[in-house]
C-alpha cells in the first residue's frame, strides 16, 4: 500500500507525517497521536467568567452568538464614538487586531475550568506582599536603562506565547511538530520554538531557573502531558513564584480540533492549584515571522524621553537654588 508523507520542519527538528486514511486514527508513523499542524486559539472566551454570568458555565447557542455580537462591537478599534481620549485609545485600525470573533467550541463561559465558579482563585497575602516587594525595586528606576523595561516590552518573552499558552490581542497561533524523542511549538506571537523533550530525561537541577521554565513531555495515553518547573522570577505568570509548577495536556478531539489544558499549581501563590481548557481549532494559513526586536525605535525613544525629563527636573532643581 502506498503512503505519502509530508516533511515538515522546524529549526533542526523534522518528521515524517503519514496521511491517515478515512476512518483512521491520527497518528505519526510511530504511533503516538499526531497533534501537528498550525492551531489557533484566538477566542472572545474570557479568561475569568464575568460576574453577570456568576451561575453560567455554559452559553446556549443564542446567547453564544448575542455575546460574539456584542464583544466583537465593542472591540472595534474603528468606532469612533466617545470622548478623544477613548479615540485615542483605540488608535490601531482594527485590521490589525485578531483577537478572534467567537467563543470557544465548548461554550463555555469562561477558560477557567476548574474552580467550577470559573474564577481563578485568590491571591496569598504573602504572595500579594511579594508582587509588591517585586514593583518596588524597580520603582522610581523603570527608565534608567533597557535592563530596567519589563521583558516583553524588550521583545524577549511576549505575552500569550508561554508556558502556559493564553490567547492575547493577536497572533494566537501555535505550531506543532512531533519527532523521535521531542515535540517542538512554535508561537506566531514570538520569535522562537520551544522544543520539549519526551525521551524520560529528568528535569535540570533547581539551582538552573530559565525565563521560559524547563519543560519535560511523556505520553498518557492519548495526551501529551509537559510538566514544566525551573522558572524564573524574572518572568513571573501571574505573579507566580519561582517554585510554580505548571502542567500542559494536549490532545487531539478530531481532525480540526486540538484540546489544550493546563493547570497552574504554585501553592506559595494561590489558595488552590487551578485549571483552563482551550478547544484550538486547525488553522489553514501560515506562521508569519515576528519580527520585534530588543533594539527597536520604541526603546531608544522612550529612554531619550526619559533623559530630557531628567535633565528638565536638573535644570529646575538648579533654578530654585539660584
Amino acid at each position: 500500500m502506498t503512503r505519502r508523507f509530508f516533511l515538515i520542519s522546524i529549526c533542526w527538528l523534522s518528521v515524517a507525517i503519514a496521511r491517515p486514511a478515512a476512518g483512521q486514527a491520527l497518528r505519526t508513523p510511530d504511533g503516538k497521536p499526531d497533534l501537528q499542524g498550525t492551531w489557533s486559539f484566538a477566542t472572545v472566551t474570557p479568561m475569568e467568567r464575568p460576574a453577570n454570568l456568576a451561575n453560567k458555565e455554559f452559553f446556549t447557542e443564542q446567547e453564544a452568538a448575542a455575546y460574539e455580537k456584542d464583544v466583537v462591537e465593542r472591540n472595534n478599534k474603528d468606532r469612533r464614538d466617545g470622548s478623544a481620549e477613548a479615540d485615542v485609545g483605540r488608535a490601531y485600525n482594527d485590521f490589525w487586531w485578531d483577537s478572534g470573533t467567537k467563543v470557544v467550541k465548548t461554550r463555555r463561559t469562561s477558560l477557567v475550568i476548574d474552580p467550577k465558579n470559573g474564577k481563578i482563585p485568590p491571591v496569598l497575602p504573602a504572595a500579594r506582599e511579594r508582587q509588591q516587594e517585586r514593583q518596588a525595586v524597580n520603582r522610581g528606576h523603570e527608565f534608567d536603562g533597557p535592563e530596567n523595561r519589563p521583558l516583553p516590552e524588550r521583545c524577549l518573552i511576549l505575552q500569550g506565547a508561554g508556558p502556559p499558552i493564553t490567547p492575547t490581542a493577536y497572533n494566537n497561533n501555535v505550531q506543532i511538530v512531533q519527532g523521535d524523542g521531542y515535540v517542538a511549538l512554535l508561537i506566531e506571537m514570538g520569535h522562537e520554538g520551544r522544543v520539549i523533550p519526551t525521551d524520560g530525561r529528568p528535569h535540570l537541577p533547581q539551582d538552573v531557573r530559565l525565563w521560559k521554565g524547563d519543560s519535560r513531555g511523556h505520553w498518557e495515553g492519548d495526551t501529551l502531558v509537559v510538566e514544566t518547573t525551573n522558572f524564573s522570577a524574572k518572568n513571573s505568570f501571574r505573579g507566580a513564584s519561582e517554585n510554580m509548577k505548571l502542567i500542559e495536556r494536549f490532545k487531539r478531539l478530531d481532525a480540526d480540533t486540538l484540546i489544550y489544558q493546563f493547570t497552574i499549581d504554585d501553592p506559595a501563590t494561590w489558595e488552590r492549584p487551578w485549571t483552563v481548557e482551550i478547544p484550538v481549532t486547525k488553522s489553514q494559513g501560515r506562521l508569519f515571522e515576528y519580527a520585534c526586536h530588543e533594539g527597536n525605535y520604541g526603546m531608544a525613544g522612550g529612554l531619550a524621553g526619559a533623559r530630557a525629563e531628567d535633565k528638565a527636573a536638573e535644570q529646575a532643581r538648579r533654578g530654585s537654588k539660584e
